[in-house]
């Protein structure tokens, strides 16, 4: 499938939902989506690095690190594990590092920006609960599209 949010969202006007404007695109995949799996974190990616290590084929990882920008929860090392595990990208609310490797990698990265430092490891955060940023709640298992036109979210898989 080709993913363009414009046209998702004049196909289902009714059916998705869009992020305010806040996210900037790092990834080597511009345009991607897929089933919805979410971590509420705080500058510790514990469960970010998990999660990556696991299959996610068809799947993103929307991740609400609190819109810190003081340390990263992506590097390259999550990003090339991701990649290895199928998992189409990442939704940051929060940042990330290492960004031109990530660019390099068939991956898609949404965040808020960049950073160099790493975060702490303390195994702290939620997964698979509601999250909620720039204006829009993220449910697991709902649908999420993102191109460099920005991010729509849908209860259901849409074709484009």
């Amino acid at each position: 499938m080709t993913i363009s949010t414009p046209d998702l969202c004049d196909e289902y006007p009714d059916e998705v939902r869009v992020l305010e404007p806040v996210m900037h695109n790092f990834g080597g995949k511009k345009a991607f989506g897929g089933e919805i799996v979410t971590i509420k974190c705080h500058e510790d990616n514990s469960l970010v690095k998990e999660q990556a290590g696991k299959p996610g084929h068809g799947k993103v990882l929307v991740v609400d690190g609190g819109a810190s920008r003081r340390k990263a929860l992506l590097g390259d090392m999550i990003a090339e594990n991701a990649v290895k595990n199928g998992w189409e990208g990442f939704i940051i609310y929060g940042c990330i590092r290492d960004v031109d490797a990530i660019a390099a990698l068939n991956l898609g990265v949404q965040a808020l920006g960049a950073i160099p430092l790493k975060t702490e490891k303390r195994g702290i955060g939620d997964l698979n609960v509601s999250v909620t940023f720039g204006g829009l709640t993220f449910n697991p298992g709902d649908f999420v599209y993102a191109d460099n036109n920005g991010v729509i979210v849908s209860s259901k898989k849409l074709s484009g």
